[in-house]
């Protein structure tokens, strides 16, 4: 997956894509249904004023739901800026 960010004054929010290397749109949404998941799971991770969009690659679908996360929650602890 990959995660971009900017800093804003507004309260965090994020915003989900998925590849279109995920054949298929119901493949697609499954993915993106899954990373919007993890990331409910982990926001608290992401600093408060920022603004997220995450991609989902095909691996999204292929790796357990637990890895997943844990990949996301490294991804956003890597973001500077204080959290809440």
């Amino acid at each position: 997956m990959i995660v971009l960010w900017r800093a804003t004054d507004e309260p965090r929010r994020a915003g989900f894509a998925v590849s279109r290397q995920v054949r298929g749109a119901v493949q697609r949404n499954r993915a993106r249904r899954r990373l919007r998941e993890a990331y409910r799971a982990m926001r608290e991770a992401a600093p408060t004023h920022t603004a997220l969009v995450i991609i989902g690659r095909p691996a999204a679908l292929r790796r357990p739901f637990a890895a997943l996360a844990g990949e996301l929650h490294d991804a956003l602890t890597t973001i500077p800026g204080p959290r809440a």
